[in-house]
């Protein structure tokens, strides 16, 4: 209070005139100094261990309000839930934690926070436990209300903080080993800026996402717990695709967002790298494991040997049925969140995810008989047990008129079922009808419906919607002669719009399986879409187009720059071969000029009936030579070979698809071919082709970009 007094006979020796009443004087300047003072505005964060170490994340703008307005209606705390970042998190408001809704994951520690220190190691600030932090702003507002400061404050953690003015407030840590009577802060060290409220520190703060959700994706990960070069997880790489999604939705549905047409994409992770693992496996490995390059062979454990465990009927029996009931129980866990969504699902899988989920798309069971072909909804009605007689199944074949033919032989099923052409040739039956009737009458080859290739009868071996059922391990599923039979493939409880394969071997799994081509009329029975997007130096990557036309030699469809045209590197690329084509031409039609020129008769009498020929035949020979050059060696543009059908897998659409890329990726691609295995999360390219697609099914363009 003697500094209050001095600084009050200050102010009354400085004031000309004398006041009749001092004290209200010093009241009025009092008042005049707590105007000074405005309470701070609190900002929620949550902690988060990123490489060992304790990181403060600040909510969006719009969670943070929604977590400030429950703490503030007045009510108890204590069960308050507040869901945040879109629905993935809740927040007990009483407990101060944060828990994932739909996948495992440690909770973390929420704070609503207003005074912040700088970190040790980096510019990043910490902020102070929400207790202190009351402290600090009780004695912030004496020392402006008083114009008091250098106030010194210790923390529960024997840390002084120094306010010697409202710019300048400084942060000390103990020495190690000082007691009480050990240094004076001033020589314990550097000292470390305190930040007053969010706006005084440099922090992204996100705006937070649109509420209405048009279209749910599951997302599986390939072999490991790692999904990239960080080691990063599924549910952080899921996390870096949907920031991608939600900032490509401002910059290129733009149109679309103002007329609130469309709100967002959800992306959620399906993990099943830890229930695999947790079933002892790992223990049985470690027995068994050699001592030596440790690291080496633990890395083998834990990520290569997915692929063999998915090769396994065991192991492949718990990831198809890990990955399906994690799809059902998150669908049905999101529509209990999210009562009115009417969007539809897709679903992506990287890698080896991707076979997963083809594996279990071939072999679902069309419930509502919904396939295309007459020949697989009679096989689907045979599956379910509807057994029909033979004069029911020649309606359906619409050969009703040789039920007479059959009567008369005294030929039911069961002796239809093993008649041969020759047999059917001999009761007068034309050759269509013949072969309706063995193709629908043939009985299962395998128990699993595979036609395994011979050395006689290789190239026949296909994939289609052919009328097989397999009787073991399959009962009530469309068996398609793929996957692996002692393997009962789970049903999934929707039915996706579009699948997305991203740097997928499914072609090359096909292939060791026995499987040479992909029937141009197949379908996924439960999937309208495909699409099999992968990196140009991806090494695990394969294509499926060329199993569907394998006579045709074509280029994949080029997916085009999320900023509106190709790379500059490849187009100077294809100018260059483009000019090296037409200087080759024009030097092969000189060469061939001054041939004929060189070897040309000399007599005069000829000469000139062989000047008149030669000025007829080189228009010809210039007119024919070019076009046979660039018939055969010109490359033909991407876009330019609409004309190829690719079958039904993708709705009669392209299936291939691939990224352009990068200029320093062209110099050596065996130095990028790891890294453009695990680029698909932060590819703009990807993702919005992924949304252009999604939303196309729901007439909703892209807008045009800007040149």
């Amino acid at each position: 209070m003697s500094s209050v007094g001095s600084h009050q006979e200050q102010l009354s020796q400085s004031d000309p005139s004398p006041s009749p009443n001092s004290c209200s004087s010093f009241e009025l300047i009092d008042m005049d100094a707590a105007s000074l003072y405005e309470p701070v505005s609190p900002h929620w964060f949550y902690c988060k261990i990123i490489d060992s170490k304790e990181t403060w994340i600040p909510f969006n703008s719009e969670d943070s309000q929604q977590l400030e307005e429950a703490y503030g209606s007045g009510k108890d705390c204590n069960g308050r839930v507040v869901p945040t970042d879109g629905g993935r998190y809740d927040v007990h408001l009483g407990e101060r934690m944060r828990y994932a809704v739909y996948w495992d994951e440690l909770a973390t520690e929420v704070r609503r926070c207003t005074w912040f220190y700088k970190g040790d190691k980096d510019n990043k600030y910490v902020p102070y436990t929400e207790s202190f932090s009351q402290v600090l702003e009780e004695t912030y507002m004496l020392a402006v209300t008083l114009d008091e400061w250098k106030k010194k404050l210790e923390s529960p953690n024997r840390e002084i903080i120094i306010l010697h003015n409202p710019k300048l407030m400084v942060h000390y840590q103990p020495a190690p080993g000082a007691d009480e009577w050990g240094p004076t802060p001033t020589e314990q060290g550097r000292p470390r800026t305190v930040k007053r409220g969010l706006e005084n520190i440099s922090v992204d703060i996100h705006c937070g996402e649109p509420l209405q959700i048009d279209h749910l994706v599951f997302i599986v990960h390939g072999i490991g717990p790692a999904c990239d070069l960080r080691f990063r997880s599924i549910v952080q790489c899921v996390n870096d695709f949907r920031s991608v999604s939600l900032s490509l939705l401002q910059t290129h549905f733009k149109k679309a967002q103002e007329n609130q047409q469309i709100g967002r994409v959800e992306f959620l992770p399906v993990n099943w790298h830890s229930p695999l693992h947790s079933t002892g496996v790992d223990v049985d490995l470690q027995r068994i494991t050699l001592p030596s390059i440790n690291r080496l062979r633990h890395f083998t454990n834990d990520t290569i040997l997915d692929v063999f465990f998915y090769n396994s009927p065991t192991y492949c029996q718990t990831i198809v049925d890990t990955v399906a009931s994690e799809m059902n129980r998150i669908y049905t866990l999101f529509l209990h969140r999210n009562p009115d969504f009417k969007g539809g699902v897709s679903i992506a899988g990287h890698s080896l995810g991707s076979l997963i989920l083809f594996d279990i798309l071939t072999n679902q069971k069309d419930s509502l008989g919904d396939n295309d072909t007459e020949k697989a909804s009679l096989n689907i009605d045979m599956a379910q047990g509807d057994t029909p007689t033979l004069e029911e199944a020649l309606k359906k074949l619409q050969l009703s008129e040789f039920c007479s033919v059959f009567e008369k032989e005294q030929v039911d099923k069961a002796a239809l079922a093993l008649c041969t052409d020759t047999d059917l040739q001999e009761m007068g039956i034309p050759l269509g009808p013949r072969k309706k009737i063995l193709n629908y009458f043939r009985p299962t080859k395998t128990p699993t419906g595979i036609n395994r290739p011979s050395p006689q009868s290789a190239s026949g071996t296909s994939m289609s919607n052919a009328p097989k059922t397999s009787e073991s391990g399959n009962d009530g599923f469309l068996d398609v002669g793929i996957g692996q039979g002692s393997v009962k493939y789970p049903r999934l409880i929707y039915k996706p719009e579009i699948f997305f394969a991203f740097g997928s071997p499914i072609g090359m799994f096909l292939t060791v399986r026995g499987l040479r081509r992909i029937d141009p009329n197949y379908r996924f029975p439960t999937c309208n879409g495909f699409f099999n997007i992968y990196h140009p130096f991806d090494p695990v990557a394969y294509r499926i187009e060329p199993m569907v036309v394998p006579e045709v030699e074509f280029e994949p469809m080029l997916i085009p720059h999320h900023k509106g045209r190709k790379r500059m590197h490849l187009e100077l690329r294809e100018g260059l071969s483009r000019m090296s084509m037409d200087l080759r031409n024009n030097l092969l039609g000189s060469l061939k000029m001054a041939w004929k020129s060189f070897t040309r008769a000399p007599y005069p009498a000829l000469q000139a009936a062989e000047t008149v020929g030669d000025a007829e035949a080189e228009p010809e020979s210039r007119a024919e030579k070019p076009s046979d050059v660039n018939t055969e060696e010109t490359p033909v543009p991407v876009n330019e070979v609409p004309s190829i059908n690719v079958g039904m897998l993708n709705g009669g659409q392209r299936i291939d698809y691939v990224l352009q890329e990068k200029p320093i990726e062209s110099f050596n691609e065996y130095l990028f071919a790891l890294q453009s295995h695990l680029c698909y999360w932060e590819s703009e390219d990807t993702v919005l082709l992924v949304l252009k697609e999604i939303y196309q099914t729901q007439g909703v363009s892209l807008d045009q970009p800007s040149q």
